[in-house]
């Protein structure tokens, strides 16, 4: 990195990171708070579980397609004016959102949401590239997301009742600003120049190409259950403020497994921690299908979720390696958002209100897909490294 500013976070230290981290969470900051955001639909503009999915669905749909717009800009634009732009953007977009209460209308407006948001997100993938340890800023990414998506859980859903669907909108422009108020504090991170060992090259999409269907299956998979997951837990017999509760907690349990990934890094390769990652998140994800046993609803989010975390902060990080301009982290912050994106959508079509094990059986099978396609790809990058 070169032309370092005055007062800016050292690229590649800690507190870099972290205001990194915040500029990608705030393009899909919805995303770590949809069960607050599904269920706020519900109860607060009387959704079905179905419209209320569509909408959540449309939003993320939409940042796919900003991910992939990214993809080509990444290399050419000015990421800092990109973030800026953006941001604005979302703080008003959020802000209009407050005032509509037709599910037509918040579909079109969400789904513009998204194109914007998507489009900082596929950007600042892009930077994260240029770091010398992606993997480690995509792990302090998600102890970012899931901490303080575990506090808009624990919060958010009680104030629904008492402020309406708005404060959902609103809390969304509030993160955004917040965002906005670091963005000066960040270095320039100029595109790096190839290195005669970097892996990169056109021989290189086929595993390329399979780690990204990998980041899609996982988060479609993972998406279905967590956007649905209050209405999983009255489905086991749980109370909202026991939901909420349960929610709040084990995403900051979650947060421990992007913890994990930050302090390890590549240190024991990719092949095994993304394997073991998987496991984890297939047996907490199968836990929910015992509704007789309410505590297999804590321990179930507690454990996909501290797998969740940890797997997708690999899976991220081996795509980015890939390419260090940033094309590749682009791509996968696409097919992660189709993930995202299709989870939901899916889930409010099987799901057809009630049939929850269903829903978390067709989950466990992409998330063996996700695993069995993630393989190939880190034991390439694994062989390469160690050679």
């Amino acid at each position: 990195m070169s032309g370092r500013r005055a007062f800016t976070a050292a690229p590649d230290g800690l507190l870099a990171a972290v205001l990194l981290s915040f500029l990608a969470t705030a393009g899909l900051f919805y995303v770590n708070i949809m069960p607050a955001l599904v269920d706020g639909l519900k109860t607060g503009l009387g959704f079905s579980a179905r419209e209320a999915g569509l909408v959540a669905s449309a939003n993320v749909y939409g940042a796919a397609v900003g991910a992939l717009s990214a993809v080509f800009t990444v290399k050419r634009l000015a990421w800092r004016r990109v973030a800026l732009v953006a941001l604005i953007g979302l703080i008003a977009i959020d802000l209009v959102s407050t005032q509509l209460k037709t599910v037509s209308a918040l579909i079109a407006v969400r789904s513009v949401h998204g194109v914007v948001g998507g489009f900082l997100v596929g950007t600042a993938y892009g930077v994260f590239a240029r770091t010398r340890a992606p993997d480690r800023v995509f792990g302090m990414l998600l102890v970012v997301q899931f901490g303080l998506g575990g506090l808009g859980l624990l919060v958010l859903p009680r104030l629904v009742p008492v402020f309406g669907t708005p404060v959902l909108f609103l809390a969304l422009a509030l993160f955004s600003l917040v965002t906005l108020a670091m963005l000066p504090f960040l270095d320039v991170y100029e595109r790096p120049a190839p290195t005669p060992g970097e892996v990169q090259g056109a021989t290189l999409w086929p595993p390329l190409i399979t780690a990204l269907g990998a980041v899609f299956l996982f988060q479609c998979a993972n998406s279905a259950v967590s956007a649905y997951v209050i209405g999983l837990g009255r489905s086991f017999g749980l109370g909202l403020g026991a939901i909420t509760g349960t929610l709040g907690i084990a995403n900051w349990i979650g947060a421990l497994g992007s913890v994990a990934v930050v302090a390890a890094g590549v240190r024991f390769g990719r092949t095994g921690p993304i394997m073991a990652g998987m496991a984890l998140v297939l047996a907490g994800t199968a836990l929910f299908l015992l509704q007789s046993a309410p505590w297999a609803y804590a321990l179930a989010n507690a454990l996909s979720g501290v797998a969740w975390s940890f797997t997708i902060a690999y899976l991220l990080g081996l795509c980015a390696a890939f390419d260090r301009s940033g094309r590749s982290a682009a791509l996968a912050g696409f097919c992660s958002k189709m993930g995202l994106a299709s989870g939901p959508a899916l889930g409010g079509i099987l799901l057809q209100e009630t049939h929850y094990p269903r829903l978390v059986a067709l989950a466990c099978a992409g998330l063996v897909l996700a695993a069995l396609a993630a393989a190939w790809p880190a034991a390439k990058l694994d062989i390469a490294g160690a050679a």
